[in-house]
């Protein structure tokens, strides 16, 4: 293996099947299938759980909004929908690559290598986007208020402009997937780079990744709710505790779940420009903390609608609602009852922007 292959290799950021090849950095060979074992035993079952308590979840938001709500009334009912459409995009890839995981090789061929690894990255940067656009739109609903209130239209019209603007500069930050994704000679699913491409090229894939998919929505989110909690401790509303620990649950899962697998990217960046690993026993433990991270990282998706959506009472409401009407459904005789045919219209005429808001 020559230095441009390691540098690819080091560079190569894929979805969920990221390289786990040997490394030689012209002194030593690196060992990693004990890296690839690890991961046969730790993702496929990771992944399965993810991707039937995610999808559930994911599912039971957008299934409410066709069937509830039946409307998007508020800025943040249009933001939820995206981001649940946006996780589920995700969600179906993750039997894919457990199956991968599972067999050492990717057996579906390179052009659904393509579309899967496109949609992994469609997902990440939507899903962070959103996420800023959420937070966002409660900085502008609770600090300020009057502005809210007087703007309804026309932040209805900005939320919708700005969703289609997260999904179209989604689907432009994956096109190096679309381009360099395929399946490698060791039928491996995983970014593979020209070698007469500049290192540097490489190194700006991983630095769009981290500035679009952490710093910039974490900048936003850590300003805007920081606003929102200092307008909360000023206020007597008897939601305020509760709307604290929301916002403090909030930033965790996220500081929790991106930051460290960012870390590694940051890290593998260094290291594609300057290859400052060369122990074969840290290259080792760096590779297993690495496929750790990254799933951990992946449990956003499953996490998103109990975060922004069922921890709201609004919503919690919609979906008890929602249970009580299949029941209603599921009974073999008889028309629906009238419980369950006016719940749909109580939840409409419930919304509120501003306890939606401030509900979090």
């Amino acid at each position: 293996m020559t230095m441009a292959d390691i540098m690819t290799a080091f560079t190569s950021e894929a979805p969920p099947s990221t390289t786990d090849e040997d490394y030689d950095d012209s002194h030593l060979l690196c060992d990693l299938s004990g890296v690839r074992s690890f991961r046969s035993r730790f993702e496929p079952p990771l992944f399965w759980l993810m991707a039937l308590l995610g999808g559930t979840g994911n599912l039971a938001v957008v299934w409410i909004y066709l069937n509830v709500r039946r409307r998007l009334k508020t800025m943040t009912d249009v933001y939820l929908l995206n981001l649940a459409l946006s996780d589920l995009l995700f969600l179906v890839t993750l039997p894919l690559w457990a199956t991968e995981a599972a067999s050492g090789r990717w057996s579906f061929g390179p052009v659904l290598c393509k579309i899967i690894s496109a949609l992994y990255k469609v997902n990440l940067f939507s899903g962070m986007l959103l996420l800023t656009c959420i937070s966002v739109d409660r900085y502008v609903a609770i600090v300020q208020t009057t502005r809210a209130q007087n703007s309804q239209a026309e932040r209805r019209r900005c939320t919708r402009l700005a969703c289609w603007a997260v999904w179209l500069i989604a689907l432009l930050l994956a096109v190096p997937e679309l381009v360099f994704a395929t399946e490698d000679s060791e039928q491996r699913c995983r970014m593979v780079f020209p070698l007469q491409l500049d290192n540097r090229i490489k190194v700006v894939v991983l630095a769009l990744q981290v500035s679009v998919g952490f710093f910039l929505p974490f900048s936003v989110m850590a300003f805007c709710y920081s606003c929102i909690a200092a307008t909360l401790l000023r206020t007597r509303s008897f939601q305020k505790h509760r709307a604290m620990r929301v916002i403090l649950a909030v930033v965790l899962v996220f500081v929790v779940s991106q930051l460290p697998h960012n870390a590694v990217l940051v890290t593998e960046a260094v290291q594609a420009s300057n290859m400052t690993m060369t122990d074969c026993g840290a290259l080792q433990r760096f590779k297993t903390a690495e496929q750790v991270l990254k799933s951990l990282a992946y449990l956003h998706a499953g996490l998103n609608p109990f975060l922004y959506a069922f921890v709201g009472e609004r919503f919690r409401r919609d979906l008890q609602q929602l249970l009580r009407c299949c029941s209603c459904c599921a009974k073999p005789t008889g028309p629906p009852s009238k419980s369950c045919r006016s719940s749909t219209r109580a939840s409409v005429m419930s919304d509120s922007d501003t306890s939606q808001a401030l509900s979090l």
